[in-house]
């Protein structure tokens, strides 16, 4: 692999710790209803704009000045779709922190079950997407993947739990609906893990299967 390329993968891994380390921190602060940690968190948000920006034009450069072929082309391909799948679960990390802000002055009495449940899950697909991507294993990748149709799971219970808590007078319509934005933000990241995990697969084996999730899980006992 040229030695370009190994560097921009590099950069594009510490990228990705990073915005998994802002997404913790944004959880960590809507348990707690944090709003200082919150707003340390939507400082963030333009470092990663720059760096994002950063590793596409990396990408480019290489792509002209190298004329990369085979695998390394391949690379550089996937450092482009996930790095941009990246920035976009930095955004939703600061979604969260912006509900905190909201929710902090309508505490819910509890916070729901799989709403809790969502936000424990999702830590820890980032962490062993992390894994998956500087392993490029696959197999680690399809569990991930296959891991997503919970997350659906999950975010349906908790309309369910907004719904009953809300016509129960236990939650205000307000802080209700706050609670299944958040539910929303985290599911579209677990959508975003799933993309990333699709194109290690993709980088790994050559196997496209972002349309074949059915007889993923049918093969995987799922």
């Amino acid at each position: 692999m040229l030695r370009d390329v190994r560097s921009v993968k590099r950069r594009l891994t510490e990228e990705a710790t990073s915005v998994v380390g802002m997404l913790e921190q944004a959880l960590s602060a809507l348990w707690s209803l944090d709003t200082a940690a919150a707003g340390e968190i939507l400082k963030d948000d333009d470092r990663i704009d720059r760096e994002e920006v950063a590793i596409e034009e990396a990408c480019f450069r290489v792509m002209t000045l190298q004329a990369p072929v085979a695998r390394d082309f391949r690379m550089l391909t996937f450092i482009l779709k996930v790095n941009a799948d990246v920035e976009r679960i930095a955004d939703h990390a600061c979604s969260i922190a912006k509900v905190t802000f909201k929710i902090a002055d309508d505490r819910p009495r509890a916070w729901p079950v799989s709403l809790r449940e969502l936000g424990d899950r999702i830590p820890i697909a980032c962490h062993g997407l992390l894994r998956a991507m500087h392993d490029e294993n696959a197999d680690a990748a399809r569990q991930i993947v296959v891991g997503d149709k919970t997350i659906d799971r999950l975010n349906r219970q908790l309309f369910d739990e907004v719904v009953e808590g809300m016509a129960a007078g236990t939650l205000s319509h307000r802080t209700g609906l706050l609670l299944f934005r958040l539910g929303r933000e985290i599911e579209r990241i677990g959508d975003l893990l799933t993309n990333i995990a699709e194109d290690i697969v993709y980088l790994s084996t050559g196997e496209i299967i972002r349309h074949a999730k059915k007889r993923l899980r049918q093969e995987m006992g799922q």
